[in-house]
């Protein structure tokens, strides 16, 4: 079948909840990838920061296929061997004390929110049940993680919404200090907002935050479901702004193209989650476990991070030769490319139709390319976006 009969049969049995764009994708490797009419494109979209080694990796192939020939599923009610690994490398690489494995940015964000108000009830009781989030953030589609989301967008249709949540601007010290009142027991936020525009947040404001959760015993909670396991060049983005959470949580780049979710927790954090509190019937699944592992080893290593580091200063300075870009915002290879005359959605469009998978994220360009990405792949891409913006 081609590509329009692929199309037309899941617009007839899927149901339509994504705006795709206009290809079927049926192979890859590293940031190049064909589709069902053998057309090639070059992906800075790396399924939305998840191909974090690129498509089919040698080494990720392996370590998935080699633990799939031994045990390809597990109840959590036994010990297995694949998520021991994971957490005890996972704790050693960041400093947290335990993790606990989801399926999902949702999910993982879930527990995070659970396990803040759980620490606050044992401690001062139900009343202090409250978690602030920032406006423009994104936490997750499930009822509750759209409820700690700040984009009003997202607050329609799906009615009662979770409560518990209060949201305060990025960087507004002064609001998030007023709000801060006994009711509350979290702060949730997002050190760079993703989906609401690739906006880091300033780095007064963060340490400030950090520094009233101290005072004040409420968690701090950093969803690092699109910025984790170094894509921004650091293996974490809390270590940009000096900062060690009560709880962070991953997603996203740390299971390679299987589907994963981790909440990274301090002890005070993680001893207040007993048998019972929560669970998950795929977290920690071996074969998802193994393949995050190799990301993990590949990943945290020094050289590969600072790699990551060139590449997004590399991208910078090829985008500056582009009369229609206006700036570039972000670290590493997460990264937002603002534009002066042309709507991102439409140029997104045009760059699919030239070879070039580009993501948007509300009025900028969004570029999220594999780790693995090469020069002569970012020069291709890159050729594809000037000419579209001409």
């Amino acid at each position: 079948m081609n590509g329009e009969t692929w199309k037309q049969k899941d617009r007839q049995y899927i149901a339509g909840t994504y705006g795709r764009f206009n290809v079927c994708l049926a192979e890859g490797k590293n940031a190049t990838c064909i589709d069902v009419d053998g057309k090639k494109y070059i992906d800075f979209g790396s399924g939305i920061g998840v191909n974090s080694l690129g498509y089919c990796d040698a080494g990720w192939v392996t370590a998935v296929t080699k633990q799939l020939g031994r045990l390809q599923h597990c109840s959590n009610l036994y010990y297995s061997t694949p998520d021991i690994e994971l957490a005890h490398r996972l704790c050693g690489l960041t400093g947290y004390d335990k993790v606990f494995f989801a399926n999902s940015g949702a999910e993982a964000n879930e527990c995070a929110i659970k396990a803040a108000r759980k620490y606050s009830f044992d401690r001062y009781g139900g009343k202090r049940n409250k978690i602030i989030t920032l406006v423009n953030s994104f936490h997750g589609r499930t009822v509750t993680t759209l409820s700690a989301t700040g984009q009003d967008v997202f607050h329609q249709y799906f009615f009662p919404f979770t409560e518990g949540f209060e949201f305060v601007k990025a960087n507004d010290m002064d609001a998030l200090t007023a709000m801060l009142d006994d009711s509350v027991c979290g702060i949730m936020m997002e050190l760079i907002q993703g989906e609401g525009g690739v906006v880091p947040l300033e780095r007064e404001f963060v340490a400030g935050v950090a520094e009233l959760c101290r005072e004040k015993d409420v968690a701090l909670i950093v969803d690092e479901v699109q910025t984790g396991v170094g894509r921004t060049g650091k293996l974490l983005a809390c270590e940009h702004y000096g900062i060690r959470p009560d709880i962070v949580t991953l997603a996203k780049g740390l299971g390679g193209g299987l589907p994963i979710g981790a909440v990274l927790f301090r002890e005070d954090y993680a001893k207040v989650m007993g048998t019972g509190t929560h669970g998950s019937t795929f977290g920690g699944n071996p074969v998802v476990c193994a393949g995050a592992l190799e990301v993990l080893n590949r990943v945290a290593d020094s050289d590969f991070l600072a790699e990551v580091e060139k590449k997004g200063i590399y991208i910078r300075d090829k985008l500056a030769g582009i009369k229609e870009i206006d700036g570039v915002d972000g670290l590493g290879l997460m990264l937002g490319v603002r534009l002066k005359t042309k709507q991102a959605a439409d140029a997104a469009k045009a760059c699919v139709a030239n070879g070039l998978l580009i993501l948007t994220a509300k009025t900028k360009l969004r570029l999220l390319p594999p780790l693995t990405i090469t020069k002569e792949e970012i020069d291709q891409g890159i050729a594809v976006l000037a000419d579209v913006l001409k």
